[in-house]
């Protein structure tokens, strides 16, 4: 479970989180929704300690990023925006090399990622130098990454960029199967019908504040609009960044 209290993050002269605060339990699908640079993936950054905050509380199952930064990487997984991933070594030395940074035994290592191989069917590429991956390809390391040590809480930030109709397909079902195991997803994105089809609560974020926070339907009510996409527009006051 995440819990976020009044976070703040300025750079110079911008305030690009002001405020936002925001739960995601565990068995949800959390969806951060905002136009681009609406202060999203520097919520996420925080999160995961990459960015330290200027000012407000986060707990991640009862941990602080502040306090507890290492602690919280063995209970946290992360897919960036930027998936970075060494070209030079194989799928599987990437997705090995993570696990050796937990501090899993090569033991360990080899069966979590026989059971990430068959998950995300990732036989025909594993042994393959990443250089010249497809975006597909791409992610599922990534998330074969971020989930070699088996976490209970997963941060996702625009995981379907870029991906094809069917790559979108199989990335959403491992989500929802994420949830259904119990785990605390928060996902970050600008799509609207990865929200519609994905989350269980949507926080909505613009200009650094959360303009908004509850489930599909409340959010509908709020607004007084009889689609998610409607009532989006509606509670932020534009349509500027948004995908349906």
């Amino acid at each position: 479970m995440i819990e976020v209290r009044d976070l703040h993050k300025a750079f110079g002269e911008v305030k690009a989180v002001n405020g936002v605060s925001f739960e995601a339990r565990d068995g949800e699908i959390t969806g951060l929704l905002g136009p681009n640079g609406a202060g999203k993936t520097t919520t996420l950054r925080m999160l995961y300690s990459l960015l330290p905050p200027d000012s407000g509380e986060i707990r991640i199952d009862g941990l602080s990023p502040t306090t507890d930064a290492m602690a919280i990487k063995h209970t946290l997984g992360v897919v960036p925006d930027s998936r970075g991933l060494y070209t030079r070594l194989t799928a599987r030395e990437n997705i090995a090399y993570y696990g050796e940074l937990h501090g899993m035994a090569k033991s360990t290592i080899r069966e979590r990622i026989g059971e990430l191989i068959k998950t995300l069917d990732m036989d025909d590429f594993i042994d393959r130098r990443t250089e010249g991956f497809s975006q597909g390809q791409r992610v599922k390391v990534a998330i074969a990454r971020a989930m070699v040590h088996q976490p209970q809480t997963v941060l996702m930030d625009e995981p379907s960029n870029g991906l094809d109709v069917m790559s979108t397909r199989a990335l959403r079902e491992y989500i929802r199967s994420l949830k259904n195991a119990g785990h605390s997803v928060v996902l970050s994105t600008h799509i609207m019908q990865e929200v519609a089809a994905l989350c269980d609560r949507i926080v909505i974020i613009a200009k650094g504040r959360v303009a908004a926070d509850g489930t599909a339907d409340q959010l509908m009510q709020r607004a007084g609009k009889d689609s998610l996409e409607d009532a989006f527009v509606q509670l932020i006051g534009s349509d500027e960044g948004l995908l349906a």
